[in-house]
């Protein structure tokens, strides 16, 4: 097991350097100061203040993911020659890596059904041939996908094209990671974001971080982590992995840190069996309620149902919860213990909670015990979930989901005066399900990678295979332009956030709105995403219906945010004051939700089922060190102490029952695919649990999904492994 003594610091700063030196150090350093949202995490940094700003502000808050991103984007462009000489075949040949690294597109590019090649496509033959696809199809047999990369404005405008054209078949990526969180925080606080904000982590003297590791996905986060540590607080880690920047990190931005071989992060660190989340969340309420260490006055007078859940608790065994869990009671026990010692806590977690057929359940879990303990509705303590994309907060607060809020139709229809569908969108996998039977002729897919962000990969490249259309706003070549693609399909090259010529704004998953100027002028034949979609908008909407002409400036989709968006009323000013704002109504400083009655809610769910067949593992996936969600910027993991991404890592003692070795080659099965060629390695990881990289081990993830959430269970895959040849 080679992994490292610390994370983060001088090889941070290494990287850094390595960043500068390869795309020059004045378009590295005009990248990161400009005025713009950082492109990565939804941490929330950037804007107005600077691009190493953040909410709070803090100065020098930047990240190794956050130049990551600036390296890919400040490329030069893919030469028009590729094109002729590389083939769908030997493009989809090359790793995530070597597509990402080949340049930017910088051309409308097109091929037609049996095509072996893509072609260049000027942008009125490209536009042509958008429009009259979208002339052509029924709307009910389309749907729209996004990710969220994308800008406030363009998701809410292309939400509205998709009503007014005729469907609701409008999702973005937040149904494959943290959906769960939305629809488990609705059902016990009315709300499905995070109730704190950055100051608030700054007065915590207890974090939970459960299902998520920030030293790879939200580098800054740890800072607060740290900065908890340092004034007396703890860290309570949950996690069947043990991930090495959760133990020690080296923060590049502080001299104490650096001076170091890492400062310590996590004062416990609890490994649980995968799935067992739920059983060690139930088993320290249970020690909670056994000790009469729970608020009492806030559950009497702010919240409802807690007879019937502390009858519940109590019903359960600590049998039950410990073999569940995999986690000693005397652990537990000592967890309760300092969850009640502490004065303000905060609930963290990220998809290793909501990644499971039980994912929402998961999360209603953690929402029970914050409310045992009153740590809700007050300054320095409540929930945050760790998004993941820098604005996919923001593209669902604008309406790029299926089914609008009432309150946001009603808005919509009255202040815009259009009409809009009331038939049942399709979720992402709906989607996929859809195409798969031949259902959709049509499909407009904003940023991000559709196919390699699917579980069960196989399904997915038939799926989309069927569909007759597809059109793709991408600034990079990704596998998603290469898998299931034999009937037409075109790709449109936009700008990045920091190249767009009229501003834009972002949500941070602490429902904060920035403001990004763009104005970075790279490549000479890319368009921003407003102006396409307003452009298809305009074409294909009578005017008489509704003029989608005014919106090809972004200032004007702001104020129909304004108008119809709740909590944004603040943006119909921001281009004249430049005043980037808190979202009304989401930030709980005072113990009234939005719930029918103003109280929080506690929710009784059953312990999940776990069935496991003998010789099985459970297999979670997860992003490398060196990625950002399917984007992949370097091969190597260096803080798990991998050399490729094609590996399986494992308990070491598993590893020993099964005769295997660092870098054995393993077949690696589930119920719906199989993986060769790969290679086992050690790593402290709970005892029958296995992790490898995504999207690669997405081939082995079924297509259940948490039914109430409709994500897929990346976290939680039954399969087999045995010794290869």
């Amino acid at each position: 097991m080679k992994t490292p003594n610390y994370i983060g610091g001088w090889k941070s700063i290494f990287y850094s350097l390595h960043v500068m030196r390869e795309v020059g150090f004045g378009e590295f350093s005009k990248a990161i100061v400009s005025k713009n949202t950082c492109k990565t995490c939804a941490y929330g940094m950037g804007g107005q203040s600077g691009g190493m700003v953040n909410e709070a502000g803090t100065k020098l808050e930047i990240c190794k993911k956050s130049m990551q991103a600036q390296l890919t984007d400040i490329q030069k462009p893919i030469p028009q020659t590729l094109w002729a000489s590389e083939s769908l075949d030997s493009l989809a040949e090359k790793s995530a890596l070597e597509l990402e690294r080949l340049g930017r597109l910088n051309t409308p590019l097109y091929k037609k059904k049996g095509d072996t090649h893509y072609r260049p496509l000027s942008w009125a033959a490209a536009m042509e041939k958008l429009i009259d696809k979208f002339k052509a199809c029924p709307p009910e047999r389309s749907f729209f996908y996004s990710s969220g990369r994308s800008s406030n404005e363009a998701a809410f405008l292309l939400q509205l094209f998709a009503r007014i054209y005729g469907t609701n078949n409008v999702n973005n990526c937040s149904y494959y990671c943290h959906q769960a969180s939305g629809v488990g925080m609705k059902s016990t606080l009315g709300t499905g974001t995070a109730t704190v904000q950055v100051h608030d982590i700054k007065q915590a003297d207890l974090i939970f971080v459960i299902g998520a590791n920030p030293a790879s996905n939200h580098p800054r986060f740890v800072t607060e982590l740290l900065h908890c540590r340092r004034r007396g607080g703890k860290v309570i880690v949950i996690n069947p992995a043990k991930e090495p920047g959760l133990v020690r990190f080296v923060i590049p931005s502080d001299p104490r840190s650096m001076m170091s071989t890492g400062s310590a992060i996590a004062s416990s660190y609890i490994q649980p069996k995968i799935g067992g989340d739920m059983a060690l969340l139930y088993g320290i309420a249970k020690a909670l309620i056994a000790q009469n260490q729970t608020n009492s006055e806030f559950i009497s007078a702010f919240t409802d149902n807690f007879e019937a859940y502390s009858y519940f608790i109590n019903g359960l065994s600590w049998d039950e919860i410990t073999a569940q869990s995999g986690v000693d009671q005397s652990i537990i026990e000592d967890l309760a213990v300092q969850y009640a010692n502490a004065e303000n806590v905060v609930f963290s977690w990220a998809m290793g909670i909501t990644h499971h057929r039980h994912g929402v359940e998961n999360v209603e879990a953690i929402a029970n015990l914050a409310m045992l303990g009153g740590q809700l509705g007050k300054r320095g303590a409540g929930l945050l979930p760790l998004r993941g994309h820098s604005n996919v907060q923001g593209i669902g607060s604008v309406g790029f989901t299926p089914t609008l809020k009432n309150q946001i139709f009603e808005s919509i229809e009255k202040n815009l005066k259009v009409v809009l569908p009331q038939s049942l969108g399709w979720n992402t996998m709906e989607c996929m399900q859809k195409a798969h039977e031949g259902e959709v002729d049509l499909a407009f897919v904003l940023g991000g990678n559709l196919y390699a962000s699917n579980p069960n990969l196989n399904f997915a490249e038939k799926a989309l295979d069927k569909i007759p259309f597809k059109v793709f706003l991408n600034s990079t070549l990704n596998s998603g332009h290469l898998k299931g693609v034999s009937q037409e399909a075109l790709i449109l090259p936009v700008l990045v956030r920091d190249e767009e010529k009229q501003k834009t704004t972002q949500e941070s998953m602490f429902n904060f709105v920035r403001l990004s100027d763009g104005g970075i002028h790279r490549l000479d034949n890319c368009r921003s995403e407003v102006q396409i979609i307003s452009e298809l908008a305009a074409a294909v909407i009578a005017t008489e219906h509704f003029d989608f002409r005014p919106f090809q400036q972004h200032r004007n989709i702001r104020q129909a945010i304004a108008q119809c968006i709740p909590g944004f009323g603040q943006m119909q000013k921001i281009d004249d004051t430049k005043e980037e704002f808190q979202i009304e109504g989401r930030s709980f400083h005072l113990p009234y939700f939005n719930t029918e009655n103003g109280k929080a809610k506690f929710v009784v769910n059953p312990l999940p089922e776990q069935k496991k067949t003998d010789g099985s593992f459970r297999l979670m996936s997860v992003r490398s060190e060196g990625q950002f969600n399917s984007i992949v910027y370097e091969e190597k993991d260096s803080w798990r102490g991998t050399s490729h991404r094609k590996v399986i890592l494992m308990n070491p003692t598993d590893m020993q029952n099964l005769d295997l070795q660092d870098g054995s080659p393993i077949a690696v099965k589930s119920a719906v695919g199989e993986l060769q060629g790969f290679e086992a390695q050690a790593f402290d990881i709970t005892a029958g649990c296995v992790m490898g990289f995504y999207p690669e081990t997405n081939v082995l993830v079924g297509s259940e999904l948490d039914p109430k959430s409709k994500t897929p269970s990346f976290k939680n895959t039954e399969v087999w492994i045995k010794k290869g040849i």
